[in-house]
């Protein structure tokens, strides 16, 4: 999760809306509300600016606070989780950033179904499928996100993804300000989309499992870790996979292949270990990773016709054009 949206209700001004919204949730939240709260350590990244306003939401009460201050202001807003897949710009985010906070990082087993909290992580998640023999959830460990941005992005490692074992999704609608049920099948899931809606946020969902063979479920999750440390930086601050895989192709291969491996803006370069990643050394700001994004489209388009689409998502203001 991360690209921000606009509440269809409200006709204040950007700073106006954020005064009045911050005035709504203090009164409901008091010192939980945080202002000008840093999103670079929220981040896989380490990268970008504050947030004007932030709450980490602990309830649907709270969510509810923040779903009037949205209403009443049109303030700007997102929801994030991990921030595995996020890049934050360096002026930050001009609006509220809701995170679902402990209150949603739960699970619970239904037979051969899991329940589960919207801040669950996905590699806790399959631990916890682990310990109760269930099968079906192994390539999780290799996803570092919450169970929400997982369930949003539809993210996927190893050939799978996790609308091959959702069975339902629990929404809280910002808009209606109540929670809906979607059934997996009702969600528009494709390649690392949804169709669910922009101005609702993941606060749990339901996945279906099998039983299985503890010995064969711990075997595939270890594979999928030694894949994850031999293959990825994952000692140096990125975003996971920076571009989405065209169809019948690989976005690594054509990244290679064009010549962009270990080209470098500033201090953000393309991962010598992996040419779908790209890391933020010493000095990087989210502008550079943004050029050096710009930069390996155009070589790949050049090079090939294909003009790789992003999985990173953008919050705050970025150039989109040049995107």
């Amino acid at each position: 999760m991360g690209a921000d949206a606009v509440s269809k209700g409200g006709t204040l001004s950007a700073p106006d809306a954020v005064a009045t919204a911050e005035r709504i949730l203090h009164a409901a939240l008091g010192p939980r509300l945080r202002v000008s709260f840093p999103l670079a350590r929220m981040t896989s990244f380490r990268l970008g600016g504050p947030a004007a306003l932030y709450v980490e939401a602990g309830s649907d009460s709270d969510l509810a606070a923040a779903s009037e201050a949205i209403r009443s202001t049109g303030i700007r807003w997102t929801i994030i989780g991990k921030g595995s897949n996020l890049l934050v710009s360096d002026a930050g985010f001009a609006g509220l950033v809701i995170r679902l906070g402990k209150g949603y990082r739960w699970v619970a087993r239904e037979g051969d179904r899991m329940v589960a909290g919207g801040a669950m992580p996905i590699p806790a998640l399959s631990g916890v499928a682990l310990a109760h023999n269930l099968a079906g959830l192994e390539f999780g460990v290799a996803i570092p996100a919450s169970l929400g941005g997982a369930v949003k992005m539809n993210a996927g490692a190893h050939s799978h993804s996790m609308d091959e074992v959702l069975d339902r999704i629990d929404l809280y609608g910002i808009q209606a300000g109540e929670r809906t049920i979607v059934p997996a099948g009702d969600a528009g899931f494709s390649y690392r989309a949804s169709a669910l809606p922009k101005e609702s946020i993941v606060v749990g969902a339901t996945v279906r499992l099998r039983g299985g063979d503890p010995v064969e479920i711990r075997r595939e999750m270890d594979e999928a870790r030694q894949w994850r440390r031999a293959t990825q930086p994952l000692a140096e601050p990125n975003c996971g996979s920076v571009f989405k895989n065209p169809e019948g192709d690989h976005a690594a291969r054509l990244v290679e292949a064009a010549g962009a491996k270990g080209m470098s803006v500033g201090g953000a370069t393309v991962s010598a270990k992996h040419a779908n990643f790209i890391v933020a050394g010493p000095g990087a700001t989210a502008e550079d990773v943004r050029q050096l994004i710009r930069l390996v489209q155009d070589r790949v388009e050049e090079r090939f016709g294909v003009r790789l689409e992003r999985e990173v998502q953008l919050v705050g203001d970025f150039d989109l054009a040049s995107l």
